[in-house]
C-alpha cells in the first residue's frame, strides 16, 4: 500500500533548497550512507519541525492547510498487517526537510475529533447527568488519556532511546543525531490509533457484554485491553526501529510480556476470585458516582 505524500501546501520556508541539501553532505563527492546527512550546525535535540507552536496551532484551525486524506490513509495503514509503512514518511521528511516529525497537524486534529465524538457517546451511554460532567469527561479523555499519556510515553521513550540505544558513529562525516521529542510524540499518536479503535470503538458496541460479571465478560474485556496495549507498544517499537541511528529497539516490546502475564493471571485467577474485569474497573473509576 502506497502512502500518499503529506500536504503539498507546506510553507516555503520549510523546504530546504537544493543548495543547502547538497552542502549538508560535506565537501567533495564522498560515499553514500544509510544514515541521513545533516547540517553541521544542526543538533537534532530541538523539538523538530520548522513550524513554531503558534504556526502549528494556526494550521490546525485552517482545514485548507491540512492534508486530511493523507492522515486518514495513514490511520488505515496502521490498522493493517504492515503498519511500519507509515514510518517511511518520516524518512522522506528527514531527507527533504531535515526533521523526522510531522509538521502537518491533520493527524492530531483527526484524533482529537475522534476522541471528542467517542467521549460524548460514552457519556450518553452511561447517562452522565449534566453537560458540565460530560464536558469534564471529554476534557479528561483528551488531556489525560491522549495528551498526558502521550507526553509521558514520548518523554520516557525519547530518554531511553537517547541514553541507551544510540549507535556509535561509524564515521566523522556524520553529525550525531538524537530522537526528536515531537517525533516521539508522533510515535505515540500512531500507536494510539489501534488502541482507540479497540477501546473506544469496539468496546462501545460490546458494553452490555464486557460489563457483565461472567467469565465470558472478563475474557472479552481483558482480551480487548490486552490486544490494544500490546498493539500500542508494537507500533511504538516500529517507530523507534525506523530510526537508523538506534539499535536494540526491541526494548520497547518488553511491556507486551508484562501485559501477557497480567492477562493470564486474570484468567487463571477467576475461579479463585482473583480475576479483574478491565472494563468494569474503568467504568467504576469514571462513571460511578
Amino acid at each position: 500500500m502506497a502512502i500518499p505524500a503529506e500536504n503539498p501546501k507546506m510553507p516555503v520556508h520549510s523546504r530546504p533548497s537544493k543548495k543547502s541539501s547538497s552542502s549538508s553532505r560535506g565537501g567533495g563527492g564522498g560515499g553514500s550512507s544509510s544514515l541521513p546527512y545533516m547540517h553541521a550546525t544542526d543538533t537534532s535535540s530541538h523539538l523538530s519541525s520548522t513550524l513554531t507552536p503558534q504556526q502549528y496551532l494556526g494550521r490546525m484551525m485552517d482545514l485548507e492547510q491540512m492534508d486530511l486524506q493523507s492522515a486518514v490513509d495513514q490511520m488505515r495503514t496502521l490498522l493493517t498487517l504492515y503498519p511500519q509503512r507509515v514510518y517511511k514518511m518520516a524518512y522522506y521528511r528527514k531527507q527533504t526537510k531535515n526533521h523526522w516529525a510531522r509538521d502537518d497537524p491533520a493527524f492530531c486534529f483527526l484524533q482529537l475529533i475522534m476522541i471528542i465524538a467517542s467521549s460524548l457517546a460514552y457519556g450518553f451511554a452511561f447517562r452522565i447527568p449534566s453537560f458540565s460532567a460530560i464536558f469534564g469527561f471529554v476534557a479528561k479523555s483528551i488531556l489525560i488519556h491522549w495528551l498526558g499519556f502521550g507526553v509521558v510515553v514520548a518523554s520516557v521513550g525519547r530518554l531511553i532511546a537517547n541514553q541507551h540505544l544510540m549507535m556509535s558513529e561509524r564515521s566523522s562525516s556524520h553529525v550525531k543525531q538524537s530522537v526528536e521529542w515531537l517525533y516521539a510524540f508522533d510515535v505515540h499518536c500512531n500507536a494510539f490509533v489501534p488502541l482507540f479503535v479497540l477501546l473506544y470503538g469496539v468496546q462501545f458496541f460490546l458494553l452490555p457484554l464486557v460489563l457483565g460479571t461472567s467469565l465470558l465478560s472478563l475474557f472479552v474485556s481483558n482480551t480487548l485491553f490486552a490486544m490494544a496495549f500490546a498493539w500500542y507498544f508494537y507500533i511504538t517499537h516500529l517507530g523507534y526501529r525506523a530510526l537508523p541511528f538506534l539499535s536494540n529497539t526491541e526494548v520497547f516490546l518488553f511491556p507486551i510480556a508484562a501485559i501477557l502475564v497480567i492477562y493470564i493471571i486474570n484468567l487463571v485467577g477467576y475461579p479463585f476470585g482473583l480475576g479483574w474485569n478491565a472494563s468494569r474497573i474503568v467504568a467504576y473509576i469514571y462513571f460511578e458516582n
